[in-house]
C-alpha cells in the first residue's frame, strides 16, 4: 500500500460525501482499497508482534510470537 493508494481511498471518501456520491464502480475500487488497507495494516501489526517479547519479574522471556501460536484457533 504506498501513499498514492491512501490518497485515492481519502479521494473516494470525499466524494461519497459530497451530494453526487460514488458511481457503483467506485464503491467497488473504494471497498478493494479499503480491504488492501486493512490487510497491509494487518500484516504490520503482526509483524511488530512477533518481533516483540514479555519479560516477566523473575527475568524469564517469552517471545509473543511463541505465545500467539498456544492459543486455540491458530
Amino acid at each position: 500500500m504506498d501513499q498514492k493508494d491512501i490518497d485515492r481511498i481519502n479521494e473516494l471518501y470525499h466524494k461519497s460525501k459530497s451530494p453526487e456520491g460514488l458511481t457503483e464502480a467506485e464503491k467497488e475500487e473504494q471497498a478493494a482499497l479499503r480491504g488492501a488497507y486493512i490487510a497491509a495494516i494487518r500484516m504490520s501489526l503482526r509483524g511488530d508482534l512477533d518481533s516483540m517479547k514479555i519479560q516477566y519479574p523473575d527475568g524469564r522471556m517469552e517471545s509473543v510470537k511463541d505465545r500467539y501460536k498456544g492459543k486455540p484457533g491458530n
